[in-house]
């Protein structure tokens, strides 16, 4: 059965994904290290993992399997989740998948060493839009009836 696991500590789509969860009649877990409201919703669990670098990272790669849907803008975690055979989608509504998580995995890592090489080089990327909030819900609608077919 699939379920979907949010990357909660700094998802802006948080309750996108539990409309559709909702609407599917899909478990959703979010797991973060805290801070967090829990949802009144019974199909959604959440999960709080201990202080420390990557922990929410650990416990969901550790946790998802093939045919589950994970929403995590860290790439790293993506590149763990898609090698576990997850479906994965970035809150841009981008999915990661096989054939695009090494190149992706690779530019951030090059974004990275050139923003540490270069402390004029600071700042984050474009902000999250409405559009980016569309596009995540299309992505994830789909990747529901994906999941759902196999």
């Amino acid at each position: 059965m699939t379920v979907i696991y949010i990357d909660a500590d700094a998802c802006p789509v948080k309750a996108e994904a539990e409309k559709v969860a909702t609407r599917h009649a899909i478990r959703m877990v979010l797991v973060s290290n805290g801070g967090i409201r829990p949802s009144a919703n019974p199909l959604v669990d959440s999960v709080f993992v201990a202080d420390g670098p990557d922990e929410a990272d650990k416990w969901i790669a550790d946790s998802c399997t093939k045919g589950d849907i994970v929403v995590t803008g860290d790439i790293p975690l993506a590149a763990r989740c898609v090698e576990n055979g997850a479906l994965v989608l970035k809150h841009n509504g981008e999915e990661l998948h096989t054939r695009n998580i090494g190149q992706t995995l690779a530019t951030r890592d090059l974004m990275q060493d050139l923003r540490s090489a270069d402390p004029f080089r600071q700042g984050g990327g474009k902000p999250f839009s409405k559009t980016d909030r569309s596009r995540f819900l299309d992505a994830l609608e789909r990747l529901v009836q994906a999941a759902k077919r196999q």
